[in-house]
């Protein structure tokens, strides 16, 4: 029997084709597919395969060449390149409405260049790279939006270059603290605020060596800057997770002046 191919993402269990319920179309507005018209956005989701992955699976490892192309429906994915000396830096957290794989289905060498691994549960659309590439050739429509994902793609990664070269340790805690509690669409809870009038909290389900291998540093580092923050009013510690008390006053720590 063929195995489907929904199986061959690592601990990822086949949940069924492409269903329009209303999580899915909350995915797919979220994307840049949302922009296509709805013939041209049935055909290229024709066949999909929406597949469930559990916390921990690793969908994707530096150096594969497969094409593919997935949509994140809800949960959240981290992208991280890993040095010879085993030392990692995330590059990309994917929620919600992010698009994996595009540059794939067009590079004539391709090599995935960092590993992926679900932070939490998650559901994908497993989309068929030919259909997409056959789609992008004969519809402008499709080709923009692939054209506009990968100028995003293009644009964030260079963000990422001063962001993880020249920023400081704690810029970088403060940045990724923020991604990873970005909401509900992150898989992670929006705080209760703890009277009227006060900024909601939110909650980064990670641990100090988790965060440390994220900003690439160790964790006494990490944990010398989360008491700083602690101290501050800015973060609580709690077990396996870190609580933004002050998300604005968190923000303004993470930017990085090119004058300063």
């Amino acid at each position: 029997m063929a195995q489907n191919p929904a199986q061959k993402l690592n601990g990822g269990q086949p949940v069924g084709g492409w269903s329009a319920d209303a999580l899915a179309q909350r995915a797919v507005s979220a994307s840049q597919l949302g922009s296509l018209p709805a013939p041209l956005l049935d055909d290229l989701l024709a066949g999909c395969t929406r597949v469930w992955v559990p916390a921990g699976t690793v969908t994707h490892r530096e150096g594969d060449s497969a094409p593919h192309l997935e949509l994140m429906v809800s949960g959240l994915l981290k992208f991280y390149a890993t040095a010879p000396d085993g030392r990692t830096i995330t590059v990309r957290y994917c929620r919600r409405g992010s698009l994996m794989g595009v540059v794939s289905l067009f590079a004539p060498h391709f090599a995935q260049p960092a590993s992926a691994v679900a932070l939490t549960d998650a559901e994908l659309l497993r989309l068929s790279p030919g259909r997409a590439r056959g789609a992008a050739a004969r519809e402008l429509p499709v080709a923009q939006v692939f054209l506009r994902e990968l100028s995003e793609r293009v644009l964030g990664f260079m963000a990422e270059i001063p962001g993880s070269a020249f920023t400081s340790v704690r810029q970088r805690v403060a940045r990724h603290l923020l991604d990873l509690a970005a909401g509900p669409d992150a898989g992670q809870p929006v705080l209760p605020v703890p009277w009227p009038g006060a900024a909601p909290e939110l909650a980064a389900r990670t641990t100090q060596q988790e965060l440390a291998q994220a900003v690439g540093s160790v964790r006494e580092v990490v944990v010398r800057i989360l008491r700083e923050l602690r101290e501050a009013g800015v973060v609580r510690t709690e077990r396996d997770r870190i609580v933004v008390v002050e998300p604005g006053r968190l923000a303004e720590l993470a930017i990085w002046n090119p004058g300063s």
